[in-house]
Formats: C-alpha cells, sequence, structure tokens
C-alpha cells in the first residue's frame, strides 16, 4: 500500500474530518496519513484504542514515536496520559493497550536504525525557551539527533511563522488554530512540507499549540 507516499509533495489533511478504519485487531481503530507497506509498513496514523483494548506483544523494527492525544495509553512499562510524548527505538518491545481508551499519533518506522534512545515524558513539562528569531512564538525540544529535531511550540494570536526548512517538516496541530500558505489548520491537522520548503503560517485568534519535527523525512529504513 503507497498512500501519500512521494515526499517531494506538500500534503494537507484535516484528521478530525477522517472516517476511522479497523485493523486487524478488535478494538483498534485507525485514520492513515501516509504509508509505504502493509501492516508492517513506514505509516503516519492515528490510531484509536476502544477502552480494554489491546495489541499482542510485539517487537518495533523500525521504531515508534507517538503522541498521546487523548485518554491514557499503557503498556507494562507505564501509564502515559494525553500530552505524553513516546520514542520507542528499533528494537524495543511491548503490548500496548488502554483500560480507558486512548488516541495516539503515531509513526512508524522512521528511525534511524542504530538508534536505542528511548524517551517518555510530558511535552509541558519540558522546558519553554524564546524563539529568538519568530517573535510570539515558545518552544519545547522534546527530542533531537543528528537528523532530525521534534518540538512544541506554542504560537500566541496573531504570530506570523516564516521558516525555511531545507529538510522538510512535519506539523500537527494539538489546539488552537492557524493558516499556512492559506490554508486552515485546525484541531488534528497533520501537515508536511517537503525538502526545501518553507513554513509560512499564522496563528489564529487563539494562538496555536504545535508539534513540529523537522529533518524526519527520508525513505523506510532497510
Amino acid at each position: 500500500m503507497e498512500l501519500h507516499s512521494d515526499f517531494t509533495k506538500r500534503v494537507l489533511i484535516h484528521g478530525a474530518e477522517m472516517p476511522w478504519v479497523a485493523s486487524p485487531t478488535a478494538g483498534v481503530d485507525r485514520r492513515m496519513l501516509d504509508r509505504i507497506g502493509g501492516e508492517v509498513a513506514r505509516a503516519t496514523s492515528f490510531v484509536r484504542y476502544a477502552p480494554s483494548s489491546a495489541f499482542p506483544p510485539h517487537t518495533h523494527g523500525g521504531g515508534e514515536e507517538f503522541i498521546v492525544i487523548e485518554g491514557v495509553f499503557e503498556d507494562e512499562h507505564g501509564a502515559y496520559p494525553a500530552g505524553t510524548y513516546v520514542r520507542n527505538p528499533p528494537t524495543s518491545q511491548h503490548r500496548p493497550g488502554s483500560a480507558p481508551g486512548c488516541m495516539i499519533f503515531v509513526k512508524l518506522w522512521q528511525f534511524d536504525p542504530a538508534d536505542r534512545t528511548a524517551v517518555r515524558l510530558d511535552m509541558d513539562e519540558q522546558p519553554a525557551l524564546v524563539a529568538p528569531d519568530r517573535p510570539g512564538v515558545t518552544t519545547r525540544l522534546l527530542f533531537e539527533d543528528h537528523h532530525e529535531t521534534v518540538r512544541l511550540e506554542i504560537w500566541e494570536p496573531g504570530a506570523t511563522i516564516r521558516k525555511a526548512v531545507p529538510n522538510g517538516a512535519e506539523l500537527l496541530v494539538l489546539g488552537g488554530d492557524c493558516t499556512e500558505t492559506g490554508d486552515a489548520l485546525q484541531l488534528l491537522s497533520w501537515l508536511r512540507i517537503p525538502d526545501g520548503g518553507t513554513l509560512d503560517a499564522v496563528a489564529g485568534p487563539n494562538g496555536a499549540r504545535v508539534w513540529i519535527k523537522t529533518g524526519g523525512l527520508r525513505p523506510a529504513p532497510a
């Protein structure tokens, strides 16, 4: 399966408007944003766990990165409420599920194969830094290595954000709203900007809370 697999193209999807599609596991549904492959795939998706649902135990050969958007995600390593950012690197294992139910935004098979850094953190507990080159923007660093940077950004109402993204970028709106090159983005809107592009956004009247990854666009690891 190939879905929005041409990374040279800009893609905007309003996740809140997409229908849920059942996965092979009962009680677990998906909204697919991009995908290369079958059930084992380089993929970006929203995943919804019904109360008391779970996936079978498995190993993440290509790593797993996710944000808990609603509810509480659980595995044998702990319970992660909304606002948690997690990175399970290649070779990590777990049995994911949720007793109360949850929704996550998840990216699979997009790690450096040598990465072994596990991350589990509350995004709002990370140090807040004012962006010196972007008035009205506060950033919280979630992860950074030699090829990608992941941040939570808070854009004040009416803030103008213009930034070159020479290695591409992905954005997920987690609160508020904004426009980007004239397109309206709201809660759960996901935007992919290709290599060499520019982020050109204006925060809405209530500001915006945006998850941003730069430098992460690349083919699936072998």
